[in-house]
């Protein structure tokens, strides 16, 4: 069959204009599409100003400063949330609280003056596993621990005077609670060594210079106060050993220790620790103060003291408050000397309470520890010495 040339003129026609449409449709599209990304580039490039100057040297300089000043201040924060003794030291409560000293400055010139022999300590564990020939050739260590020095007197100021738990220590510097009882045995034993080279017994006449205006007047040759005081121990599983540190003024099983203050308030006496069921006038004999005692000095104690006999023997004489005679009454004058007597015995109390504020000593002392109470003790009673008069 023929097709009609004209009919199929028209269809080549059709075909060419719809496909020119199409052309012209997608040449308009592709235009579309170049517009709307130029839009987008621009758009992009007008959200930057890149000729902005550079900064000058002097913004930098600005804005480094501020940056430092501002991680400064971030340390500083972050300094006043940790444990440490800078963080207290314009707080004179605090440091009393935590150490025992009456202000930082006083707790760093005594760490001063020890510093330059506590550099060259020895581990405490370090020394336990030498013998005596190489303990002689052992080099100084301490001072490599984690903690600085300053640190570690700290770390056992806190442990005698709040008493605070190894573990509790542990968590408070960061360290492991072995490093904690290394730190305390080593401080311990090191400052009972150096406090216990200081002369805290005056002469007489140092005390005739100090002597308070009280007791001129009454006892102007008073040259000590004395006074006992005894800490709780664990009750041992020996039987022996229980009878021999029970303290029937106590009740319970007890060390024992001689105290003498100075007319002026000053420790000058420790005695090491005895067995509770020592008598007043046995440690008297064992604590060494009839050595330091010269004749006509005075002695005020309690009426416990049965001393006047060893204290005769070197002419000392002995003042306690007078015992009840068969009249059952005391005369005028005898109560005014009893009352006298009692006004400034209450100065050695007030010592020994000092002693007693290490709260270390607050529970019953364990069995394990005996061999480090002494020590523990007389450290405890020569750094009240550090906090002032006690009138």
């Amino acid at each position: 069959m023929c097709r009609d040339p004209i009919a199929t003129a028209s269809e080549g026609e059709s075909i060419a204009t719809c496909d020119f449409d199409e052309e012209e449709e997608e040449v308009q599209i592709s235009n579309l599409h170049e517009k709307e990304t130029s839009k987008q580039v621009l758009g992009t490039l007008g959200d930057h100003d890149y000729l902005e100057e550079t900064p000058t040297v002097e913004e930098q300089l600005d804005a480094a400063k501020r940056e430092i000043a501002r991680l400064e201040e971030e340390n500083q924060n972050l300094k006043l949330e940790q444990f440490h003794l800078q963080r207290f030291q314009c707080e004179p409560k605090m440091i009393m609280f935590y150490t025992g000293f009456k202000d930082y400055g006083t707790l760093k010139a005594v760490f001063l003056a020890l510093q330059p022999t506590a550099e060259s300590m020895i581990r405490w564990s370090q020394m336990q596993r030498l013998n005596t020939t190489e303990q002689d050739c052992v080099k100084p260590t301490f001072t490599a621990q984690h903690l600085c020095l300053f640190d570690q007197f700290f770390l056992f100021l806190c442990r005698a005077r709040q008493g605070f738990f190894a573990a509790d220590l542990a968590v408070r510097f960061n360290v492991s609670p072995a490093t904690v009882s290394r730190v305390c045995i080593t401080w311990c034993n090191y400052l009972y060594f150096m406090l216990g080279t200081l002369p805290i017994w005056p002469s007489r006449v140092a005390v005739d210079e100090l002597m308070p205006p009280s007791f001129k007047l009454t006892f102007p040759k008073a040259r000590v106060i004395l006074d006992c005081t005894e800490i709780h121990i664990q009750t041992a599983s020996s039987k022996v050993l229980n009878t021999v540190t029970y303290s029937h003024y106590k009740g319970t099983t007890t060390l024992k220790s001689l105290i003498g203050i100075t007319p002026f308030g000053s420790i000058s006496l420790v005695s090491n620790l005895y067995t509770g069921s020592i008598s007043d006038k046995e440690i008297t004999k064992e604590s060494g103060i009839l050595s330091l005692l010269e004749p006509g000095d005075e002695v005020i104690a309690d009426k416990g003291f049965l001393i006047k006999d060893l204290l005769s023997e070197i002419d000392v004489k002995l003042v306690i408050p007078t015992f009840l005679g068969p009249s059952g009454q005391f005369s005028k004058e005898e109560i005014t000397y009893t009352q006298e007597i009692a006004r400034l015995r209450v100065h050695v109390e007030r010592a020994i309470r000092r002693i007693k504020e290490y709260h270390i000593f607050d529970g019953v002392m364990p069995l394990s520890l005996c061999g480090s109470v002494n020590q523990l003790w007389t450290v405890c009673a020569l750094l009240t010495n550090f906090q002032g008069p006690i009138f």
